[in-house]
């Protein structure tokens, strides 16, 4: 057998015993139904600030993102500012979701929001966010862990066996050891994670040259893409406008990826943290204490440090390693052709979605030196798919339970029981994925832009439960509804379903902006029209709380208007319709490496700088404005079990 598969099921033993190790543990810790859904409360800093990490960015950051990245150049690279934009929605949402949490004892977002509207339709509406948000996010996730094995064992393991044989231990861990075991395991992936990305980033760098030679095939590949943006750029190295005026985001000339574009993509993944799942990863905490470090340095500083640095060296640098024959065709001096062989003829620009080929061919560029590395590094990718995978499972598995069968089905549900169904709503989130993975792979690419976009329809129900009371159940509960119809209607699924008027992404906006104009406008309409004193009184009770534990101190509000202008600016320069200043401020895209003020194109240093501008907002926001700080004053539970007894309200 092969070196590089013989080390590869060496580590992925190792790492697969890690994970029973703690599914095992996990189980022999979950007394009780809390211990099991959400970890007894009782996770520790470290072990969340790795895990959440881990959770937010999945194997699509470790394989995907390289690869579209090589196929769109630095417009898509500004999908990198997901390290911040995602947990700039844990800013906003989870340190008073913890306070709620704590306070009245919730376990899913759907008891928590049911509660405090009083009424039933938005816990179901937040179940089915859940599971099209979770089932099509998995399933995606395990094909892509069945197809890198296929790659890495080449052939030995089809993609079906892979995906099913990966998809057995992941279950078997996660259904046997709850929230605590995901979270124990989610550390080491996330460790996983960004060692894979930061060492094949240094691998292509090393075979293209140095970072010099890098740029020079940059400014020799701008030279001749044929694809060219309304300014006269290269799609490449230039952002195609503002906004353009076509039927669907991929017909845009130039790339799809314009300002608003960017903006609205960026919407989308926001949706990660504030979809169901972090919900109960808030609630799983003793204290706020973990978020800021999570949010600030582990997720916008280095996993930011890392998305603009190491995966793109390996999204442009494959252009130089034998992946565009073109390229290597015309700049054969630039062309270190070492992915040829690998590939076998295949041109990565010309096949249609062969940019997924990339992580592994370069990780494949270690196999004869260092067989041992490319296993490790296999290992990597196949943790970074699972670490997202893994707290899908376990939180919507939570939700079919506590939301569904113990609300209408076994209300006295006693612990055991709670964690048998538990268990058994892991297994049918899991068994969903992996059959519309196995048997639809189209219906997986479809629902699979649905995930993230519905995610991001959950903003305003913990916009009004967080911070406006003025938001009535009624207005929440139809934007909701006419948020998911609108995200349906702009994305692939909705032109499946015969809804072909205005395409996917019109006017370059994504579905999740489409779906956030809709539902806040429905939201703002029908809540202007069903306000009630006596349902208000009863919200006020939650928003007077978060006033005593969670309000800016007498002495900071003087920056809130400080804070309002540095997310504006931010936003507007970093991630929206002032990035077109980016294509040319700092070097004319079109003048090579000697017009380039750093020696690197335009945009990419904009987005360095912007990147760094976003750590400091982060940082304040989190720290200085408290906004993730733990509270003054401690929160004193209404209860100490898990939902199982009446909340009293008015209870001082």
């Amino acid at each position: 057998m092969d070196a590089k598969i013989v080390w590869l099921f060496i580590f992925v033993l190792l790492y697969w015993g890690y994970c029973i190790f703690w599914g095992i543990k996990g189980a022999l810790s979950a007394r009780t139904a809390s211990d099991y859904f959400i970890a007894g409360r009782k996770i520790s800093l470290w072990v969340f600030v790795l895990a959440a990490t881990a959770t937010s960015f999945s194997g699509w950051t470790f394989m995907g993102h390289p690869g579209l990245l090589y196929r769109d150049g630095f417009q898509y690279a500004y999908a990198s500012f997901y390290a911040i934009t995602i947990p700039f929605t844990g800013v906003m949402f989870l340190k008073r979701q913890w306070i709620l949490g704590k306070r009245y004892g919730f376990v899913t977002p759907g008891e928590m929001l049911s509660t405090y509207f009083q009424g039933d339709t938005i816990r179901l509406l937040t179940v089915l966010v859940a599971l099209c948000f979770s089932i099509p996010y998995l399933g995606l996730q395990l094909r892509a862990s069945g197809f890198l094995f296929n790659v890495l064992t080449d052939g030995l393991l089809s993609v079906d066996v892979g995906m099913w044989l990966l998809s057995a231990i992941v279950f078997l861990y996660v259904a046997s050891g709850g929230l605590r075991a995901v979270a124990y395991v989610d550390t080491l992936q996330c460790v996983l994670l960004a060692a894979g990305i930061v060492m094949i980033g240094i691998i292509t760098l090393s075979f293209v040259g140095g970072f010099g030679k890098l740029n020079e095939g940059i400014a020799a590949l701008a030279s001749i893409d044929p694809k060219i943006t309304p300014d006269g750029y290269s799609h490449y190295i230039a952002i195609p406008g503002v906004i353009q005026w076509v039927s669907t985001g991929p017909k845009a000339v130039g790339g799809a990826w314009t300002g608003i574009m960017v903006l609205t993509y960026m919407f989308a993944l926001m949706g990660i943290h504030s979809s169901p799942a972090f919900s109960m990863w808030a609630f799983s905490n003793s204290s706020p204490k973990p978020f800021a470090p999570q949010q600030v340095w582990a997720s916008s500083f280095g996993i930011g440090l890392i998305l603009f640095v190491f995966t793109a060296f390996q999204g442009m640098g494959g252009h130089m390693l034998g992946g565009d024959l073109a390229f290597a065709e015309k700049f054969p001096d630039l062309t270190n052709n070492v992915m040829g062989a690998g590939l076998g003829g295949i041109d990565l620009m010309k096949s249609a979605g062969k940019q997924g080929m990339l992580v592994p061919q370069l990780i494949g560029l270690v196999q004869e030196a260092a067989p041992w590395l490319a296993g490790l590094l296999a290992v990597c990718a196949l943790a970074a798919m699972q670490s997202t995978g893994a707290a899908y499972m376990s939180t919507a598995g939570g939700m079919l339970m506590r939301d569904l069968l113990k609300r209408y089905v076994m209300p006295n549900a006693s612990h055991g029981q709670q964690k048998f169904w538990g268990r058994i709503g892991v297994l049918v989130i899991v068994l969903a994925a992996l059959v519309v993975a196995t048997t639809s792979k189209d219906a997986l690419v479809l629902l699979g832009g649905l995930a993230v976009a519905f995610g991001f329809q959950m903003w305003p129900p913990l916009m009004a439960v967080c911070y406006f009371p003025w938001f009535t159940r009624q207005g929440i509960t139809w934007g909701l509804a006419a948020g998911i119809l609108g995200v349906i209607c702009t994305e692939t699924v909705g032109q499946a379903l015969g809804i072909t008027a205005w395409g996917r992404w019109p006017l370059t906006i994504h579905s999740a902006g489409w779906g956030i104009l809709l539902n806040l406008g429905v939201a703002i309409i029908v809540s202007a029209m069903t306000q009630n004193a006596q349902d208000l009184k009863h919200r006020m009770t939650f928003h007077n709380f978060l006033r005593e534990h969670a309000s800016l101190p007498a002495a900071k509000r003087g920056l809130l208007p400080a804070a309002w202008i540095m997310v504006l600016v931010w936003f507007f320069f970093g991630i929206g319709p002032g990035v077109v200043i980016g294509n040319t401020i700092f070097g004319d895209p079109n003048g090579g490496v000697d017009a380039w003020v750093f020696g690197m194109p335009s945009i990419w240093a904009w987005q360095i700088l912007w990147w760094a501008l976003g750590v400091f907002m982060m940082w304040f926001l989190a720290y200085k404005m408290e906004m993730s700080t733990v509270p003054d004053r401690e929160v004193v539970a209404l209860q100490d079990d898990i939902g199982d007894i009446r909340l009293d309200l008015d209870r001082p």
